[in-house]
């Protein structure tokens, strides 16, 4: 899933996160964001459970980032578990599905364990150009690349 090709590839873009007029990071963790915040009426993923492809437990969500462009979440942040503790990494919200009565977030294109190996960003707050192309290449090449059954024809 990070090997760069097919549907785990990535452009080269800018290692600079994409920026508003006013100069500050267009997509940005809730924390860092005081004038932002989840409706009431909307689903808060913090605090819910992540589960892979595979149906096991990946990891728990400690924030939401949004874009402030768009008014959306746009990634979650999840902790999961590193030999020797554990590591935030971004999960797209557009590769999720959202059980809120049993408070998980389904993934579908990658498997819990391959969790720990999602490209990182260089700041806790912001994620650049090239940082999201990686994340994003890397669910996307899980959905052929995660499993080598995948990979086959279903016929």
């Amino acid at each position: 899933t990070a090997d760069g090709a097919g549907p785990a590839s990535y452009a080269e873009r800018a290692d600079a996160p994409d920026v508003m007029s006013d100069g500050w990071p267009r997509l940005r963790p809730l924390r860092s964001a005081p004038d932002f915040s989840i409706a009431s009426e909307d689903p808060n993923p913090v605090g819910m459970t992540v589960v892979g492809g595979n149906g096991k437990v990946a990891g728990t969500v400690r924030e939401a980032w949004i874009d402030k462009a768009e008014y959306v979440m746009r990634y979650m942040e999840v902790e999961v578990p590193v030999s020797g503790g554990s590591r935030r990494v971004l999960l797209p919200a557009n590769f999720t599905t959202m059980d809120v009565d049993r408070k998980r977030i389904h993934v579908k294109s990658i498997y819990a364990a391959q969790f720990a190996g999602v490209p990182g960003t260089k700041s806790p707050d912001a994620v650049t150009l090239l940082e999201e192309d990686k994340i994003m290449g890397y669910y996307g090449g899980g959905t052929l690349y995660a499993d080598r059954r995948r990979q086959e024809p279903l016929a």
